[in-house]
């Protein structure tokens, strides 16, 4: 069974930081590709950033790009997202994701 859980989320003032961590298990982590969505109150899924089985290759919505990296460490089945320069529309529930399968997410607040 796949599992994904997420952590690290939590309330920042504008300009903060934050680092959210997702632990997969039940799948080859080492050789599957990952990626984090985020949903907003009343808005659809967004995809965030994603990042080949690697940690070679990443890619970013233009929202996250030059704020937020994505990175893994294979030897722990985790996957990092590092969000800095936090603005208030970053408000979300943040889902990690391998194929169709995410997390329960983690809440992150950004307060103006």
């Amino acid at each position: 069974e796949v599992q994904l859980m997420e952590s690290g989320g939590g309330l920042v003032q504008a300009g903060g930081s934050l680092r959210l961590s997702c632990v997969g298990s039940g799948f080859t982590f080492s050789t599957s590709p990952m990626s984090w969505v985020r949903q907003a109150p009343g808005k659809g899924v967004e995809w965030v950033a994603g990042i080949d089985s690697d940690g070679v290759k990443a890619n970013y919505a233009n929202s996250a790009k030059g704020r937020f990296t994505i990175s893994r460490d294979n030897a722990k089945n985790t996957v990092y997202l590092q969000m800095n320069n936090l603005k208030p529309e970053d408000t979300a529930v943040y889902y990690c994701r391998y194929v169709a399968n995410r997390g329960r997410g983690i809440q992150v607040i950004v307060s103006s």
